[in-house]
């Protein structure tokens, strides 16, 4: 990692670490938007993350940094991940029919790929909960001792 972007995440760390509210309420706004991050609700992430704390009178900025970690970037391995620790919940097999390029559609891969639903959605929520619980923690202890 260059030292620019080094720089700018710690600028963007030190920003959650200042934000003047209680190191519970902060680590609490943070693991929310990490939960959020993991759902399987793509394409409402920003949303959620703009709504939910706002309804719990939580900082928008420290839960939107959380929502953040899924990014365009980072979305296919988290997903990966989500999916696996899914599938191994669940018992259920990788099994990715052969896809028909020529005749796609949305209904055609909702049927073939039907069996992976239950898995992704349960990682998801798993690895969202874990994770979410995880970056409380973190955020919190690391508001305290910023601030001593």
């Amino acid at each position: 990692m260059s030292a620019g972007k080094r720089g700018r995440l710690r600028e963007a760390f030190r920003q959650i670490l200042t934000v003047e509210d209680t190191p519970h309420r902060i680590g609490v706004a943070f693991g929310l938007g990490l939960f959020i991050a993991m759902s399987a609700l793509l394409g409402l992430h920003t949303v959620l993350g703009l709504v939910v704390p706002q309804v719990l009178r939580l900082s928008k900025r420290v839960c939107l940094a959380g929502v953040w970690v899924n990014n365009p970037w980072t979305i296919v391995p988290l997903y990966s991940f989500c999916l696996w620790v899914g599938l191994l919940l669940t018992g259920t097999s990788l099994n990715v029919p052969e896809i028909d390029w020529a005749h796609l559609s949305f209904r055609v891969l909702v049927k073939d790929l039907a069996h992976l639903i239950l898995p992704f959605i349960l990682g998801t929520t798993v690895v969202g909960l874990v994770s979410g619980v995880a970056g409380y923690f973190v955020v919190r202890n690391a508001v305290i001792k910023y601030r001593s």
